[in-house]
C-alpha cells in the first residue's frame, strides 16, 4: 500500500505541491518546480493507481487531489506538512501563496 509513495524526488515534489495547495494539474506542478512533465505524469499516474491520489477532468485539464478514502491520508498529510517546514523559505512561501483568481481589468501591477 505504501509502495507507490517511496519512489523519487519527482514524487516528493508532486506530493508537497498537492499538500500545500490541495489540488493541482500537471503543467502547473511541472512549471513550479522546473521539471519535465513526462516523468511527473508517470509519478502522478503511479500515485493514482496506488490509491493515494485521484484525478478529475475540468474542461481539458486533469486536476489531481488526495484521495479522501486513502487509509493513511492523515498520517501522510502530517508527514508532508512536517517536510514542508524544512523547505527553503522562498519555495515554501510560493507554495503557500496560492493566487489563482485573475486580476481585475485595468488594475495596475
Amino acid at each position: 500500500m505504501l509502495e507507490p509513495l517511496l519512489v523519487s524526488a519527482t514524487c516528493e515534489k508532486a506530493l508537497i505541491f498537492l499538500s500545500a495547495r490541495n489540488e493541482g494539474y500537471l503543467r502547473e506542478i511541472a512549471d513550479f518546480f522546473g521539471i519535465a512533465p513526462a516523468p511527473l505524469l508517470r509519478q502522478l499516474e503511479k500515485l493514482e493507481n496506488g490509491g493515494i491520489l485521484y484525478s478529475r477532468s475540468v474542461g481539458r485539464t486533469r486536476l489531481y487531489s488526495f484521495n479522501p478514502r486513502y487509509p493513511f491520508l492523515a498520517e501522510l498529510q502530517a508527514l508532508l506538512a512536517k517536510a514542508l517546514t524544512f523547505y527553503p523559505d522562498d519555495i515554501r512561501d510560493r507554495l503557500l501563496n496560492d493566487r489563482r483568481r485573475p486580476r481585475r481589468k485595468g488594475k495596475p501591477l
